[in-house]
């Protein structure tokens, strides 16, 4: 009997510009860029078990078969997606990120769930939680 159990591969971020948005997460969240092809349609950053990809917002490949990616219509919107980022020094991590181009949403707080967190957008003004890890609860729910 096979299980049928996923590993979570990757995540996709639509951008404006794939190899700008490569480089200012390399830079303002401190990855390294695992690829950035020829086309500058496709990147990727080494961040562990999971990849971070970005693709342009609209691109034959996707629309053509799932639709069109919807892009918030103003700033005070946001999309439908955050990238949440784990560090040991958050507020470090934070000020790093609003160094090198990261638009300040909110300051790291402790939160009452016992996660300091901070938001930044980046520069396609996608939501970005940069927080400290997570204990795992003590008191799991089976479904």
């Amino acid at each position: 009997m096979t299980t049928l159990s996923p590993s979570f591969a990757y995540i996709v971020v639509y951008v404006k510009d794939v190899a700008k948005s490569v480089a200012f997460y390399a830079k303002a969240f401190g990855y390294n860029v695992r690829r950035l092809d020829e086309s500058h349609r496709w990147g990727e950053l080494e961040s562990g078990q999971t990849t971070i990809a970005f693709t342009p917002v609209h691109q034959h490949e996707t629309d053509d078969i799932t639709g069109p990616v919807q892009t918030p219509k103003a700033s005070t919107e946001r999309a439908p997606l955050e990238v949440c980022l784990v560090y040991a020094d958050v507020d470090a991590a934070y000020k790093r990120a609003i160094e090198n181009g990261a638009a300040p949403v909110r300051e790291p707080e402790l939160k009452e769930w016992g996660q300091k967190v901070g938001y930044v957008r980046d520069i396609d003004g996608n939501v970005v939680r940069i927080g400290s890890d997570l204990k795992p609860p003590t008191n799991l729910i089976s479904i």
